[in-house]
């Protein structure tokens, strides 16, 4: 399998996974024009997705979903909460998804996991071919013994490393943003990325993506140090997915 992230952050998120014939978009927050762009960095176009999974509703993960599916046709996968949360309606080609219940695209075995956060159905993924496996996991408020369970023992893994609490409470979001970002069904601090990167078998890990930096509540630095105290004595690769630029692709063999 190969992986890869199109950007990450508040302003859009798009993720790849590949193995063999497949290539499955995870998320698209972008315009088709930009996820264009952001493919062809990737050495790819349209026509080579062969699915979209949405992990919610929210706008930065959703927002260019329908139209790159009216253009195009890719099949969407999507849990009933996550369609509604859109207003939008499976097509015949489309798929509801269950939340804990396996599926699978050509020889991709696709897990999509309940997650904590303040949307109607979100869910985010682990993927297995060829004896090894993939997470995306963002967008949750707190690890819960769930999640750590599921994706526990990934070869590779992008992981939220979302706020440092402390820019957080200083910054300008208003009160109740704050509290929405740092609350059980927000968004990460980097703290608890590190606690919970430290209970999944870091040991397995070959790369380790830290995604959905916030531009104005976090920096790579306090991401990285974090990042490096979970990762202390280990050799998985280490990389900082960015909200513009495409991250390359990472292999996991």
């Amino acid at each position: 399998m190969q992986f890869a992230s199109l950007g990450s952050g508040s302003r859009g998120n798009g993720t790849l996974l590949r193995a063999g014939d497949v290539c499955i978009l995870i998320d698209c927050g972008f315009t088709t024009r930009q996820l264009e762009r952001r493919l062809a960095a990737a050495g790819l176009g349209l026509d080579d997705l062969t699915a979209v999974l949405v992990t919610h509703e929210h706008s930065d993960h959703a927002n260019g979903v329908g139209p790159l599916a009216r253009r195009t046709g890719v099949a969407v996968h999507a849990t009933l909460g996550t369609w509604r949360g859109m207003g939008a309606v499976p097509g015949p080609g489309d798929a509801v998804i269950a939340a804990d219940q396996p599926f699978r695209l050509g020889p991709v075995e696709v897990a999509p996991i309940t997650v904590p956060h303040d949307a109607r159905e979100p869910v985010q993924f682990r993927f297995r071919h060829g004896g090894r496996s993939v997470g995306v996991l963002t967008d949750l408020g707190h690890p819960t013994a769930h999640v750590a369970e599921q994706f526990r023992g990934c070869d590779a893994l992008l992981l939220e490393f979302n706020h440092d609490p402390e820019l957080l409470r200083c910054g300008r979001y208003p009160e109740p943003l704050k509290r929405r970002v740092g609350g059980r069904f927000g968004h990460l601090a980097n703290g608890q990325s590190a606690e919970l990167l430290a209970a999944l078998e870091p040991e397995r890990l070959q790369v380790l993506v830290a995604g959905h930096l916030s531009e104005q509540n976090n920096t790579p630095e306090h991401a990285r140090t974090a990042l490096e105290a979970a990762l202390e004595g280990l050799n998985a690769h280490r990389h900082l997915a960015t909200q513009d630029a495409f991250s390359g692709w990472f292999a996991v063999e």
